[in-house]
């Protein structure tokens, strides 16, 4: 892997917001949408090694590295987006392991990540988002703010739930949250919609034009009914 330094942020004791694409590319859309809306600007990123293989787009192939972003606001670093997550465990350790020293050198004290919570409820269009942490003293203070915490004992793969692992290691509070979904394969506006409404209530913070996120979801639906109408 491959880490960049473009500048140095002058930030102190920030928040950091961590999430990499997953089901529904929930992690993507949310960290992407407060990229946006923060207007916030590069310091830092990475680049994978090449993959075990190439993508064959239909008479050509494209045979690329994955690359992720750190960025800064004021009192705040979003780290992730992107198309995907690094190729190997190993990769993933030290991806999970870089935002743990950026988190010690500005002296980040909470870390926050996003993503999916694959569920086969009947969401009827509102997805609710369910809140893990890294101590029962932490559950116990979102809870107060009425916030749910997940239902039952499960395992979270990949980067967004790794992190909080990380960050628990290391003495670092984290706080994660996942937007339910039925269907993994199709993007979830909704979902990314209800995650960034409870980061908004447990930072204090409005990030603003949630509502684009709704017209984001309609134009899926909308292609979805096209095509089971075209029969596609």
């Amino acid at each position: 892997m491959e880490f960049v330094k473009v500048e140095e942020p002058d930030l102190k004791k920030p928040m950091i917001i961590a999430a990499m694409q997953d089901m529904g590319s929930v992690g993507s859309i949310a960290i992407n949408f407060i990229n946006q809306k923060l207007k916030t600007r590069l310091f830092r990123h990475v680049s994978s090694s090449y993959p075990p293989y190439v993508i064959d787009k239909g008479g050509y192939i494209d045979f690329e590295r994955e690359g992720w972003e750190y960025r800064y606001a004021k009192d705040t670093i979003a780290f992730g987006g992107g198309t995907g997550q690094p190729n190997t465990t190993e990769e993933l350790y030290k991806l999970c392991q870089d935002v743990i020293d950026v988190a010690k050198t500005y002296s980040a004290g909470l870390i926050y990540t996003l993503g999916a919570f694959h569920t086969n409820r009947d969401l009827s269009k509102r997805p609710k988002t369910f809140v893990t942490t890294t101590t029962p003293e932490l559950a116990e203070r979102v809870m107060k703010l009425g916030v749910e915490t997940t239902p039952q004992s499960s395992l979270i793969t990949g980067f967004n739930g790794l992190i909080l692992g990380f960050a628990k290691l290391n003495d670092i509070q984290g706080i994660g949250l996942y937007g339910e979904l039925n269907d993994p394969q199709i993007p979830q506006y909704r979902s990314a919609k209800s995650v960034l409404q409870v980061l908004e209530k447990l930072t204090y913070q409005k990030f603003g034009g949630l509502e684009e996120l709704d017209v984001m979801a309609e134009g899926v639906d909308n292609e979805i009914q096209r095509r089971e109408n075209n029969g596609v």
